[in-house]
């Protein structure tokens, strides 16, 4: 997936620049209606067993740990063979029973982007984080 040239990205990225993160307030931040915004989320990170796989088909995440590291499981969704119920299209997500194949982490301001190719289980690890996921429509 090559994300470069896609218009969406490319305001997020400029977004990330103009923006510190760190002091929005939680909930969604509009961009661009409908193509790109941004969900400020706060939460305990939980264990790798507890993480849910999910996948996306209409919008990429780009995903940015801001408060603290943040550790993520992922699979090729190709490979996902235990969906947990069907495809939500409203919310664009589906869930799977699976367990990923590698784990990665990433440390406060790094960007993790994850395409409808690559289900990803994230919020893994202790204590709390405040982080920022924006969804960026696929071209």
């Amino acid at each position: 997936m090559d994300i470069r040239n896609n218009p969406w990205y490319i305001k997020a990225q400029q977004f990330i620049a103009e923006n510190d993160l760190i002091t929005f307030e939680k909930g969604t931040h509009m961009i661009e209606e409908g193509n790109l915004w941004v969900n400020i989320i706060e939460g305990q990170l939980k264990t790798k067993e507890a993480a849910k796989l999910e996948a996306h088909n209409e919008f990429i995440d780009v995903q940015i740990p801001l408060s603290g590291p943040e550790s993520f499981g992922t699979k090729p969704r190709e490979a996902c063979t235990e969906p947990e119920g069907e495809f939500n299209t409203q919310d664009d997500f589906i869930l799977y029973k699976d367990v990923p194949t590698e784990y990665f982490s990433a440390e406060p301001g790094e960007q993790v982007i994850f395409g409808p190719e690559t289900a990803h289980a994230p919020m893994i690890g202790e204590g709390p984080i405040k982080k920022a996921v924006f969804k960026v429509r696929v071209i």
